[in-house]
């Protein structure tokens, strides 16, 4: 699966902490490996049809999709991403 990523979510993971983007970077190379791994919690996003959310802690979530082409990364951030 190709990773994309959208502009929001580009800026959104340049202001993040250099060890919060290296702890996303092994998030992201282990949802390739395996979708439904527990650590991720990827769960459905209610408000929003086919924007599911993933886990990188306990603070900090990331919302994609899976497209055909991939998976498109929207958004990362702490729980007030849903908001934006």
């Amino acid at each position: 699966m190709q990773l994309i990523y959208t502009a929001h979510f580009k800026k959104d993971y340049k202001k993040l902490s250099d060890t919060m983007q290296k702890k996303t970077d092994e998030k992201m190379k282990l949802l390739i490996e395996n979708l439904s791994h527990p650590s991720l919690r990827v769960k459905k996003v209610k408000k929003y049809q086919n924007i599911l959310e993933g886990s990188i802690n306990k603070n900090y979530r990331f919302l994609f999709q899976i497209t055909s082409k991939g998976y498109l990364f929207l958004r990362i951030g702490t729980h007030d991403i849903l908001e934006k």
